[in-house]
């Protein structure tokens, strides 16, 4: 039997007593008080009390875990799981038994904020806001670049936590205290590396090429769309300072940028070096006419992530240019892709079907709406709740999976799509499968690499690992069956074949050696 809530009052007072001085009692019943007396719309009260639900078990901070391993923060995303796990043990295994108290009471809460469950462990510190507190407050220590995006939903958790009714302000304070605490520990103990494989190895057979020091005989088509997320120097006036005579032309939302290439390449006098500065699809889009038209290659980072430029030892405009400048190239591997049997377009990265062409599709339709690293979060979820296994056949092989993968050359760890190169050269593709037993399980194996995960579910934070499969081969088949499901979708360098994917469709993929003349960082 229940205890009538007018009988518990003096004992919530009592219990309270014992752990929390009056000053801080009577800011928690005047806060608890002003925000209980509040009107809300029942809009964002409903979303915060969808927030505080998704925060339950950490199950909000793994989605946007995996959202920054997968778009390449992975040493954000681990550094902010361990510190979560550690604040979440401290506060619910010492923190709660050590303090303890009563949780605010259910009658004091408006009816549209109470949860379905209200939480029954002692109130004081918040284990969610501790945990909110832990993951943000680690990946801004790791990557001051995706805190932005992950800050706004750690203080939307904690203040969650006191509008539903489920903690005192002191519960909150203190919980988002104990969390930034750990991360700080946490940095102090395993320091944040610096990241001296910036712009990466360089391994391929180097070539000579034109030197154009004042960029006379280079034509190069800037994409202004590309990287909008991130803070840099205008490229075209850096260009143009220090390549006075190049050619540049800033691109609309309306041009081809192939039938641009293809046009520059037949006036006179025709261009010594072609030359892009955009994100990784509009390099490969340049690369794929560059590639048949025969002229070297210059790309510059001009996007989010610039994967196949900092595969070149290439991480700035100034980089880029210092590379034409002093003539130095390189033969890079590429691949080739062809569906159905049609002409072959260039791959430089790699090239999937599966989770992580689903996630940029989900990502692009809200991309406008809510900015790329939001958008990012929120289309994981969707993935996960929508996606079903997907029917494909590899090499002959039929098999059920969330995930093929398949990379130019040795890629970057063992992660599943880990979307980095480690060299230019290498003469086979990179194919990894993921045969995952449950969307977490597709989610958590893109996100981290096999020996990071073993201690993830040694500490019961992940759960069991999903089979995988991981080979070389020079070409593959995929055919892949069940088209109607979102999973279907296949990606190339960043850029997702939407046409293709509305029914059943057969995938070639083979390397080509030696298939680009790019510059690259000088030796």
């Amino acid at each position: 039997m229940t205890t009538p809530s007018r009988w518990r009052q003096p004992i919530v007072a009592i219990q309270r007593v014992r752990h929390i001085p009056r000053w801080v009692r009577r800011v928690d019943a005047a806060v608890g008080r002003g925000i209980n007396r509040r009107r809300t719309p029942p809009a964002a009260d409903r979303a915060l009390v969808a927030l505080t639900r998704a925060a339950d078990r950490g199950v909000l901070w793994f989605v946007i875990a995996g959202v920054l391993a997968v778009i390449g923060s992975r040493r954000a995303a681990l550094r902010g799981v361990a510190s979560l796990t550690v604040a979440s043990m401290v506060a619910n295994l010492v923190g709660k038994r050590v303090f303890g108290g009563d949780r605010p009471l259910l009658d004091d809460i408006p009816i549209g904020r109470r949860l379905r469950t209200p939480p029954t462990s002692p109130s004081f510190p918040s284990g969610h806001s501790a945990s909110a507190a832990a993951f943000a407050t680690a990946v801004a220590l790791e990557s001051p670049r995706s805190a932005g995006m992950v800050a706004p939903f750690a203080a939307g958790v904690a203040y969650s936590r006191a509008h539903v009714g489920a903690h005192w302000l002191s519960d909150v304070v203190g919980g988002v205290a104990l969390g930034a605490a750990v991360a700080i520990v946490g940095r102090l103990v395993l320091p944040v590396r610096p990241k001296t494989e910036r712009g990466g190895p360089v391994s391929a057979i180097r070539v000579t090429l034109p030197a154009l020091t004042d960029g006379e005989g280079l034509m190069v088509f800037l994409n202004p769309g590309s990287g909008k997320s991130v803070v840099r120097a205008d490229p075209e006036e850096t260009i143009r300072r220090r390549l006075p005579r190049a050619r540049v032309h800033v691109l609309s939302g309306d041009e081809d940028l192939t039938a641009l290439i293809d046009e520059a390449v037949g006036t006179q006098p025709r261009p010594l070096v072609i030359g892009v500065c955009g994100g990784d699809g509009t390099v490969a889009t340049a690369a794929d006419r560059v590639r048949r038209h025969g002229v070297p290659f210059l790309a510059l980072p001009g996007g989010t992530f610039n994967h196949f430029v900092r595969s070149t030892g290439i991480d700035s405009i100034d980089d880029a240019i210092d590379a034409l400048q002093a003539g130095s190239g390189v033969t890079a591997d590429v691949a080739e892709v062809s569906f159905n049997g049609g002409d072959p377009v260039t791959v430089l990265n790699a090239g999937s079907v599966g989770v992580y062409p689903a996630l940029v599709v989900e990502r692009e339709k809200l991309e406008k709406r809510l900015g790329k690293w939001a958008a990012g979060v929120f289309a994981l979820r969707r993935v996960l709740r929508r996606a079903d296994p997907l029917d494909v056949t590899v090499d002959g092989r039929a098999m059920r999976v969330w995930s093929v993968f398949v990379g130019v050359d040795p890629n970057f760890s063992h992660t599943i799509a880990p979307m980095r190169r480690l060299r230019l050269e290498g003469g086979a593709l990179d194919v990894r499968i993921l045969h995952a037993r449950s969307r977490v399980h597709a989610i958590a194996s893109l996100a981290f690499g096999r020996k990071t995960s073993a201690v993830l579910r040694a500490m019961r934070v992940l759960p069991l690992s999903s089979a995988t499969t991981m080979f070389t081969a020079d070409s593959v088949e995929l055919n892949v069956r069940s088209a109607e499901k979102a999973l279907a979708t296949f990606g190339r360098d960043g850029e997702v074949e939407d046409e293709i994917a509305r029914r059943d469709y057969t995938a070639q993929l083979r390397i080509v050696p030696g298939g680009l003349t790019v510059y690259a960082r000088p030796e």
